[in-house]
């Protein structure tokens, strides 16, 4: 029942949020040089030179290293903008990149601003999540923004979330409109999801 999952997921978030919030700075700075470490090896194995990324907060697994490193070798990274309509628009990042609150407060780039349709140009797409299962199932913070985004290409590129290593559950409570990640990243390893 919708308001059964609903209530699951809310409860799982909650208890997601307050471990995330008690990770100390060094156990954060750690996370964040082995994920970049994990994420630059993802990109060697696919051969992906254009990328969705997304900019971390301050409790999430820490991407902002490692976009600074794919700059740095000629990848172009495309950073998400949240729009009222619950769509995503994008920002190609650069090296000397301001970055505003958006909606939600969440951190994001300023500059030119592209449609949704430049998703279609990525080879690689690295999103969010607060957890994912050992089937690939994501949930994500509640938002929709993600699972909308994913429902709308027509043609998707491998999908990898970037968690914390405690984020890859038995199972995550899910509906009809989630979708599901071709793997995660996280500090200590990169899964693939079996295709269901």
């Amino acid at each position: 029942m919708p308001g059964d999952i609903d209530h699951a997921k809310r409860a799982l978030r909650a208890d997601l949020r307050e471990r995330r919030n008690l990770l100390s700075d060094q156990q954060r700075a750690a996370a964040e040089t082995a994920l970049t470490a994990r994420l630059d090896q993802l990109i060697a194995a696919t051969g992906a030179r254009s990328i969705s990324c997304f900019l971390s907060t301050t409790t999430e697994p820490g991407t902002r290293a490692f976009i600074r490193a794919a700059l740095t070798r000629g990848i172009r990274v495309l950073l998400p903008i949240t729009r009222e309509d619950g769509l995503l628009d994008w920002a190609v990042a650069g090296s000397d990149e301001e970055i505003t609150m958006g909606l939600h407060g969440l951190p994001e780039p300023t500059g030119e601003i592209l449609n949704p349709m430049a998703l279609d140009e990525v080879d690689l797409l690295l999103i969010p999540a607060a957890a994912v299962d050992r089937t690939g199932m994501r949930m994500g913070w509640g938002r929709g923004y993600f699972d909308r985004t994913l429902g709308s290409m027509q043609k998707c590129p491998p999908v990898y979330a970037v968690v914390f290593d405690s984020e890859i559950l038995d199972d995550v409570p899910h509906d009809v409109h989630d979708q599901p990640v071709t793997g995660a990243v996280t500090p200590l390893r990169t899964v693939v999801f079996p295709l269901t």
